[in-house]
């Protein structure tokens, strides 16, 4: 027995770790939508590796758990520097079989971690007896430990080399459990792992052309951090591969004459320089351009809100804090590490200005459950938020090059939900050409014609190829699509574009998805982009993709056992193993993506969450067999029926409050809904004996469909609506049970 808990709480350890990181690495390198992947190879080699230990009885012995512990760790070793040697190029993914094939080795390599796993679960869990709740308890609190190690190590030793030292626990437990000659393996992978750290950085990214040389690097938890040196008085952030954000050289002297002043590509300079004593906020502070222009235009309070650490830390210490002349140490400038959106709902009439450039990355978050959602800045709550936060003089210019579209139909649904009566006097959209990219002006005041003349600039001929006015639109260009939307509405134009204009809000916030599926067509697969601001529905394909791989193979293979010689697993609980992997998958899905509005930031709100869920659902699994069936299903749907219609007005009462009494808020009103949570599987394991290493198996087909399934549901009736449907698997479940002479 010591064996079996060795073997589960290495294996939860491990696995939750390389989800987590591995997320992050591919993320970074690879499409965000291609970190969803891990999610579903977690999920899915878990119930294929249980499945095997079916079909194949022979392997049901406990001195094979050592060996497989040692394949489990050398294969997490060894599959994503294999991977990066495969030189994936995404975008061809759907048009080159020969990228096609590399794709599906990558996966191969991947899944085979979670494959090994899930045997060695399942071994442990079968044959357990009496003991499966506390093995189960075991392996949910294990896993609640490695979402804290993985964090811990990825901030401490990078994610690159916190990917190898995931692999540990299952490496040294390995060591402990091997009979002699087995031994070697695992003391080879640790000789390895050593090797392999000094050199992960390199091992565990693409080729790629920079932009420029590269002075600084770090990869943490939250992300990966370069610094560009495009010049002596020029510099750069970029987040993730992705996102980028100017530095400008400054030697700290405001004293300057007018002609030595800052050109900035976006100059707000008019607006701040005609308030006085005003308070700026920057939303997504980045390098401190934002800030840097407020403090020179003569702002008395500049808010510099940055969602990611590092960066935040740069500005405040070391070479980066020196070239952009200490701006962050200006006793004007309040530092904030937070989420942007999270910070604005704290105030009310406090800001003149409040400036975002470009706030979002195309970048998945520390989970891959998470990799598909989107922040809350472009809500229609959002823009309630910023309306509400806005002083009376106050302003709001808010710049993006993808959606401003679909802003503008969210912007005018915000202002109908914070009591505006006529919006359309309060905002204007200018293009800027050479920039490609589209700015919003909001006004809390009825905007003037000379502040939509001047706002930034002079609005000129000589000036049309830097900027032009969209809405409200000048004599004669009254057709461009801004304006249409604005005077006959987003539902009049939907036919007439190729992508998604309908409003989105924090009940269904994908913002970016804005591909239609109308447009689906595979010659477009020739180059598919990775994100779909020019209309192609990627993300929902994906979606669509798994989920088809899910209901066409997986879940045949999981019927099998059927056919060969031996026990056999009830259709009742067959089933009730199959909802219950939907509920708890969906439920875990739909609140990281829920609660991180509340908490602000995803580490914090993926950490709050899945580490509150795994050891509330582990308590409840040592207490599953002291608690009737009805009393825990009943518990659970309740929690969830609370989660849907009342804890949403906790939360919003509960706004003030800083991030870490927030998270603390959030773990009360999740630890309940675990606690149940934790009981379904225990006690169906209990019923079938033996033959829980099969219902294992359809657990994880069905977790696999379930992430993807209610997915889906959410981009297309929000969150309210998954945790419905979660509390009808829960319900159904129940009802499988209920009728113990079936089982």
């Amino acid at each position: 027995m010591r064996n079996r808990y060795l073997g589960v709480i290495a294996v939860s350890v491990s696995i939750i770790s390389i989800e987590l990181a591995w997320t992050r690495i591919f993320s970074a390198e690879f499409w965000y939508s291609f970190a969803f992947l891990i999610l579903s190879l977690a999920v899915m080699g878990l119930g294929l590796g249980a499945l095997t230990l079916r079909l194949f009885p022979k392997l049901n012995n406990q001195n094979y758990m050592g060996p497989l512990l040692a394949l489990t760790g050398m294969t997490a070793v060894a599959g994503p520097p294999l991977v990066f040697l495969l030189d994936l190029n995404m975008g061809l993914l759907f048009n080159s079989p020969e990228m096609l094939f590399r794709f599906v080795v990558a996966m191969l390599l991947l899944n085979s971690t979670y494959f090994f796993g899930g045997i060695v679960l399942a071994l442990a869990f079968r044959g357990s007896g009496n003991k499966l709740p506390k093995l189960y308890m075991a392996d949910l609190i294990s896993a609640a430990c490695g979402i804290v190690l993985i964090i811990i190590a990825m901030n401490k030793f990078t994610t690159p080399v916190a990917t190898f030292l995931a692999a540990l626990p299952v490496v040294l437990a390995s060591l402990v459990i091997s009979k002699k000659a087995w031994k070697v393996l695992p003391l080879l992978l640790l000789m390895a792992m050593i090797v392999l750290g000094y050199s992960a950085s390199d091992l565990l990214k693409q080729d790629r052309e920079e932009r420029a040389p590269v002075i600084y690097e770090n990869w943490d938890a939250t992300a990966k951090v370069k610094v560009f040196d495009y010049s002596p008085d020029y510099r750069g952030f970029q987040i993730d591969n992705a996102a980028h954000s100017p530095l400008y050289g400054f030697d700290g002297n405001w004293d300057r004459p007018d002609s030595l002043r800052f050109e900035f590509g976006i100059d707000v300079s008019w607006l701040l320089e005609k308030q006085e004593n005003s308070c700026f906020l920057s939303l997504g502070a980045g390098g401190g351009t934002d800030v840097l222009q407020a403090l020179q235009a003569g702002a008395t309070e500049v808010h510099a809100v940055e969602v990611i650490p590092q960066i935040n830390a740069m500005m405040l210490e070391g070479e980066v804090c020196d070239f952009t002349g200490r701006i962050y140490h200006d006793p004007r400038v309040k530092v904030v590490t937070e989420d942007a959106r999270a910070y604005v709902r704290r105030f009310n009439n406090k800001f003149d200005i409040i400036y975002s450039l470009s706030s979002n990355t195309f970048a998945a978050l520390t989970s891959g459950s998470f990799a598909l959602a989107e922040n809350y800045l472009f809500t229609t709550e959002a823009y309630r938020d910023y309306w509400n936060s806005l002083s009376d003089r106050g302003f709001m210019m808010m710049e993006h090059q993808f959606y401003m579209v679909r802003l503008v139909t969210e912007l005018e649904e915000g202002l109908k939900m914070a009591g505006v009566e006529n919006p359309r006097d309060h905002y204007a959209i200018y293009n800027l050409p050479s920039m490609r990219r589209k700015m919003l002006l909001l006004s809390k005041a009825p905007l003037t014609n000379e502040i939509i003349q001047n706002a930034f600039g002079p609005l000129t001929p000589e000036r049309a190829e830097d900027i032009a006015l969209l809405f409200p639109a000048p004599e004669g260009s009254e057709e461009n699509l801004i304006n249409r939307i604005v005077d006959k509405g987003w539902q009049s134009q939907q036919d007439r574009v190729a992508v998604y204009l309908s409003p989105f809000n924090d009940n269904r916030p994908y913002v970016s998805q804005m591909g239609l599926w109308k447009n689906f067509s595979f010659d477009k697969l020739e180059k598919v982009l990775p994100y779909e601001v020019m209309g192609f529905p990627l993300a929902k394909m994906l979606i669509v993709i798994i989920l088809g791989l899910g209901v066409l193979i997986i879940v045949p293979l999981n019927l099998l056992p059927y056919v060969f010689k031996g026990e056999k697993l009830g259709a009742r609980p067959w089933l009730y193993f199959f909802f219950i992997g939907l509920g708890f998958m969906s439920v875990e899905v739909i609140l990281i993506q829920k609660y991180a509005l509340f908490i602000g930031g995803s580490l914090h709100s993926i950490t709050t969450v899945l580490l509150t869920l795994f050891l509330a659902s582990g308590i409840g699994s040592r207490f599953s067999d002291s608690v009737s069936d009805r009393t825990a299903f009943a518990g659970l749907i309740l929690c969830l029926v609370l989660e849907i219609f009342l804890f949403g007005f906790l939360r919003d009462a509960s706004v003030g409050l800083s991030q870490v009494p927030r998270m603390i808020v959030s773990a009360i009103l999740i630890a309940p809904l675990g606690f149940f949570m934790g009981m379904p599987f225990p006690k169906g394991g209990l019923r079938v004996g033996g033959l829980i290493d099969w219902g294992f198996a359809v657990n994880g087909v069905a977790s696999v469909i379930g992430a993807t399934l209610i997915l889906l549901v959410a981009f297309l009736h929000g969150f309210s609506a998954a945790l419905i449907l979660s509390a009808l698997f829960y319900g159904v479940s129940y009802l499988l049970m209920s009728d113990s002479k079936s089982w």
